[in-house]
């Protein structure tokens, strides 16, 4: 059984106090590494050093939420894996749909930085999904198809054991709307025929593919419950440990 992996992207929220505090909730209820769940948090850029310090002798990852795809030097603004793995980083979130069509993220930049952070010792949450016309259109498939092509070119196997999948339907991310679980089981399953495909069955089987998308503690269960459902990325849900912590108990149920 492929271990669930729980992340939280915390986008562009807390403060570092309040980001302090969230991660020392998160700790105490994630105190040592576990056999059937893994817990990820991805705070804003400013904070990694200081929610970082707070999880130490626990077992819950840090990660970031984007990199930069050259080695440090002249870019402004950006941010290199190096650095990330300074700052205690174990995974990087990498094409997200707020990425791809707020900041203009093409397939191309999203393969790049895949290659630099699974090259620079990060393990990389490559964000794969349709918007609601693609659905609509019967296109769904074919996005996904296009993005995981782009996404892995030039990756080999190897590199791609470093890799988690993330399908994000981009018309469920925020908006309170959540796939079906039916939904999110034919694209997972589609995803994992894809990395067959590519790679081999026996890989395929191998790789965790998440599920974001309005995730919260009344549908976890139902989600994670489908057979090629491996976890999720959850954004509003993870600011809170109120409603984080019930997310990784239906993972924690589920491995029992």
């Amino acid at each position: 059984m492929r271990r669930f992996l729980i992340a939280g992207n915390w986008k562009m929220n807390t403060t570092r106090h309040s980001g302090v505090a969230l991660a020392g909730e998160l700790a105490a209820v994630v105190p040592q590494a576990e056999t059937g769940v893994e817990v990820l948090v991805c705070p804003p850029y400013p904070y990694l050093l200081a929610v970082g310090e707070a999880l130490v002798g626990s077992a819950v990852h840090l990660g970031a939420q984007d990199a930069y795809f050259e080695a440090p030097g002249a870019f402004t603004g950006e941010v290199a894996v190096d650095m990330l793995r300074d700052c205690g980083c174990r995974y990087v979130i990498l094409g997200h749909s707020e990425r791809r069509h707020v900041m203009g993220e093409t397939d191309a930049i999203i393969n790049r930085k895949v290659r630099a952070a699974v090259g620079g010792g990060l393990a990389a949450v490559l964000c794969v999904g349709e918007l609601l016309s693609e659905r609509q259109s019967g296109q769904t498939e074919e996005v996904l198809d296009r993005q995981m092509e782009g996404g892995l070119a030039g990756v080999s196997e190897a590199e791609a054991a470093q890799v988690v999948i993330a399908y994000e339907p981009v018309w469920a991310i925020g908006t309170g709307v959540t796939a079906t679980p039916e939904q999110a089981e034919s694209a997972h399953e589609h995803l994992r025929k894809w990395l067959a495909r590519r790679y081999t069955p026996a890989f395929s089987e191998k790789v965790r593919i998440l599920y974001g998308g309005s995730v919260k503690a009344d549908n976890a269960e139902t989600l994670l419950g489908q057979p090629n459902v491996d976890g999720a990325l959850v954004g509003g849900a993870s600011l809170k440990a109120s409603t984080f912590v019930p997310i990784i108990e239906a993972a924690r149920k589920l491995s029992a």
